[in-house]
């Protein structure tokens, strides 16, 4: 992934609304492995359900704002995230919203996605041992982990 200044991060959004803009708290930039994302994801300390997402497409950053539901999946079950791929305990994916760019999200329209619940699909899919994930597999991970997040973020997008 390309680095992301404050401001490409700011400037990226095409589904928040001006007060989630104003409140907008930008991670810790400087400690972010770029070359081991395939998008920036991190969750509001101040606002427990909401998140936020930007990666690059078409040679520019491009911003979700996510909304986790109220309720987890049932524990003692497993789940996989449908951005990574990555199967794990139920606890650990959650369903999240996104409304709609435009005036359909202002008008209620939203569309979901089962992911992780602290957005961290880029790091799990590279946390399996060396043996067992070598960098072809990590490759085509981050492909088709960025083609998936690409589709959800294009369907956003969608003006009709």
């Amino acid at each position: 992934m390309q680095p992301l200044t404050e401001s490409d991060i700011r400037s990226s959004f095409v589904n928040a609304m001006p007060d989630e803009l104003a409140q907008l708290p930008i991670p810790g930039l400087h400690e972010t492995l770029w070359n081991e994302r395939e998008f920036l994801g991190w969750r509001d300390p101040q606002a427990a359900r909401r998140g936020y997402m930007v990666s690059w497409m078409d040679d520019k950053p491009v911003g979700i704002v996510v909304r986790a539901a109220g309720g987890s999946l049932r524990p003692g079950i497993a789940a996989m995230c449908s951005f990574c791929h990555s199967p794990q305990p139920a606890t650990q994916v959650r369903l999240f919203s996104a409304a709609r760019a435009g005036e359909a999200g202002r008008n209620g329209n939203t569309i979901g996605s089962y992911i992780c619940e602290d957005l961290g699909c880029p790091m799990l899919i590279r946390t399996a041992p060396p043996h067992l994930n070598p960098p072809a597999t990590i490759a085509m991970r981050s492909e088709s982990l960025l083609a998936r997040l690409h589709n959800f973020t294009a369907d956003i997008m969608k003006t009709a």
